[in-house]
């Protein structure tokens, strides 16, 4: 196992700048989550790591060596892909064995690694079976078990579980999370899906056109947003903004009109440009409440059964709301709403959150 630290890493092809000055330390044993919308950068980085790119300026090191220069053969890491790139022609076994093949590993230390990982993985049963012969959740537990067998310092993965089906998806992040506690090595894990993000990491790094937007445990991010972007990515459904500026008396007035108290916890200077969010979850309904919260035209309904989904149409401007208990709403309706305020967020005119006392 092993540290990785990447320092003020730039990666360009041609004109197109791809990474720009990218910090990130890893610490050993630590299952860190590389997360961000598509072309932000996040897989070129990864294969610099793996030594699959050359890096146009900054170091990377693993553990207390600098790779720039070494082969990706020589980095003693191992990495997953999104096709699992298994041998079709080779049995599970020799998929999962053949980088300690090409070592001269001796025999009786293969095989007893080759029931270790089987064990682990459950894929004992299988190591006669062609790739043909399995199902895509067997396929990416082969490919995991090809990466495990070799010890290495660092895993990487590349968005693993894409191809795989939602349900599939579920239990294949369980199947990683324990194994990963089992074996506490070094992780860097490539994905867009922040749910997987929030419930794999131990740390995730928010990234956004080359640049890292935020970094930190999956609950920090969720609650303490550095910014609109990190805010509005992070959780599912994502936040609600309303833009508008602020008044006097701790007041925010939404472009439509709509007045939301802050309670004296977030403040800016009166007049200046300002987003007020909210979480979906963070919306209650306010029916009978004197002097609390707004009106608002339901659109739409969807329940899911351990929890109802709804977006209605606040001031001109659509917000999604996420109810816990079992709500009776029909479109059309007109419902009084209300945001707990103790889990609101300002940002400023730049996006930044505006830090409230206490709350980091």
């Amino acid at each position: 196992m092993a540290a990785v630290q990447i320092d003020q890493v730039f990666k360009t092809f041609g004109k197109t700048q791809v990474l720009r000055g990218v910090d990130i330390d890893i610490r050993d044993g630590e299952f860190t989550v590389l997360v961000g919308p598509s072309g932000c950068g996040k897989t070129t980085l990864l294969r610099m790591v793996a030594g699959l790119e050359e890096i146009s300026a900054g170091t990377v090191r693993i553990g207390e060596r600098t790779v720039n220069d070494v082969a990706a053969k020589d980095r003693d890491i191992a990495m997953v892909f999104q096709n699992y790139a298994l041998y079709p022609h080779l049995s599970v076994r020799d998929n999962m064995t053949f980088a300690l093949r090409l070592k001269r590993t001796n025999k009786a230390e293969v095989e007893s690694r080759v029931q270790r990982v089987a064990g682990i993985l459950g894929l004992s049963e299988l190591l006669d079976r062609m790739p043909r012969q399995l199902s895509g959740g067997q396929r990416q537990r082969v490919a995991m078990g090809r990466a495990t067998i070799r010890d290495p310092k660092v895993f990487l993965f590349d968005e693993p579980l894409s191809n795989l089906d939602a349900k599939l998806r579920v239990a294949m992040r369980a199947e990683m999370k324990s194994l990963h506690a089992r074996l506490a090595t070094t992780t860097i894990y490539v994905t867009h899906d922040q749910i997987e993000a929030m419930t794999m990491a131990d740390r995730i790094v928010v990234m956004r056109d080359g640049r890292v937007e935020q970094n930190g445990r999956p609950l920090d991010l969720y609650d303490f947003p550095a910014n609109v972007f990190v805010a509005g990515f992070i959780g599912s459904p994502s936040m609600n903004f309303l833009q508008g500026r602020l008044e006097d008396d701790d007041t925010f007035v939404s472009d439509a009109g709509l007045r939301l108290p802050l309670a004296g916890q977030l403040r800016a200077p009166s007049g200046s440009r300002a987003s007020f969010g909210f979480r979906p979850e963070h919306i209650r309904l306010a029916a009978g409440e004197t002097g609390a919260g707004f009106d608002a035209h339901v659109e739409v309904v969807e329940p899911t059964g351990s929890e109802t989904q709804v977006v209605v149409r606040v001031a001109d401007q659509p917000v999604t709301c996420v109810f816990r208990d079992r709500v009776r709403l029909r479109t059309g309706q007109t419902v009084r709403l209300a945001v707990d305020l103790e889990h609101a967020h300002l940002f400023d005119a730049d996006g930044v959150r505006i830090a409230a006392p206490g709350r980091g």
